[in-house]
């Protein structure tokens, strides 16, 4: 079977190196342009774009693939492209651009979507980060048919995954990358084997995981402790959960929720209520939150023994 795939990040390439490895015949490889990163903004390639590079797997980037939107020319070319390229299905797998009908229509078998959830909750761009931010205490891999809609398609196959008391969204991410790229070989199988089904997905628990945006991060004591220990959780390793301590934005990488602690004295949320080599407690406006990893500007990550060799917490005090 020839498969074209489309993606992006290391979510993606997990799935490109299943399929590569499993021994499908792949002419074609769809990815973001080069974006800038780092200190130096370098232009760097896409982690799909880097394995397809390293095993001769042709790579093309365009910014848009409709037709009538800002790139008109870019999508054509884009268009004949694909439908010059042999191929029977398109797999899919944190792209970034959206598909539309046109592309959709290409492949003779359809395109299939590698999804990080249970479908049809948590549709949309950050699964993960919001079952972790939520509390959910499972989710999964959803291999779907992909049609116009935001993951409304068809659910072909679909695997649980259970959200550890620990779990943050990288180490969630890699579980599922992983889980992602064996589906995605079985579906395929199926598919060759005709024993691949669909199921229209339940119209009950539909709900949306929007972008995540970097001023969700800021911490906000006034919030119950457990609520901010699993922002911290969901936003590991991105945007990573901060609060402001003494004119410094410290990153907070790791902490603990505490419902029940109760200070001997009255405190207001984000005020400092003990420090010890094992954690800071802080209060928060339900309960205390343990800060166990911290960072501050310029520094590494460590744990708190650590970080208070170079850094003061006073009791009493508060973070901004």
């Amino acid at each position: 079977m020839r498969v074209i795939f489309a993606g992006t990040p290391e979510f993606a390439a997990t799935a490109l190196q299943a399929l590569h490895a499993a021994g499908f015949d792949i002419p074609l490889v769809l990815t973001q342009p080069d974006r800038p990163a780092g200190r130096g903004m370098q232009l760097h390639a896409s982690a799909v774009k880097q394995f397809a590079q390293q095993h001769g797997i042709p790579v093309a980037q365009p910014v848009s693939l409709r037709l009538d939107g800002k790139y008109p020319d870019v999508a054509k070319e884009a268009h004949e492209l694909l439908l010059s390229t042999p191929h029977d299905v398109m797999v899919v797998a944190a792209y970034g651009l959206i598909l539309p009908l046109s592309v959709l229509q290409i492949p003779r078998l359809g395109c299939l979507n590698i999804h990080g959830s249970l479908l049809p909750r948590w549709r949309g761009a950050a699964p993960i980060h919001r079952a972790i931010e939520t509390g959910d205490s499972e989710t999964g891999i959803t291999i779907m048919q992909m049609e116009e809609g935001l993951d409304t398609g068809p659910m072909l196959l679909m695997q649980s995954v259970p959200i550890a008391g620990d779990d943050t969204t990288g180490g969630l991410h890699d579980k599922l990358a992983a889980l992602g790229g064996t589906m995605i070989v079985d579906a395929l199988r199926r598919l060759q084997q005709g024993t691949l089904h669909a199921t229209v997905q339940p119209e009950d628990g539909v709900c949306y995981a929007a972008k995540i945006s970097k001023t969700e991060a800021a911490l906000d004591f006034r919030l119950p402790a457990d609520v901010l220990e699993r922002k911290i959780r969901a936003f590991n390793p991105f945007p990573g959960a901060h609060a402001d301590y003494a004119g410094a934005t410290l990153k907070i990488w790791g902490a603990r929720a505490i419902p029940t602690a109760t200070p001997a004295i009255p405190a207001i949320p984000g005020q400092i209520l003990a420090t010890s080599p094992t954690g800071i407690l802080v209060a928060c406006g339900q309960g205390a939150l343990e800060l166990i990893e911290l960072q501050k500007p310029g520094g590494k990550r460590l744990l708190v023994s650590e970080f208070l060799k170079g850094f003061d917490f006073i009791v009493g005090n508060c973070f901004d």
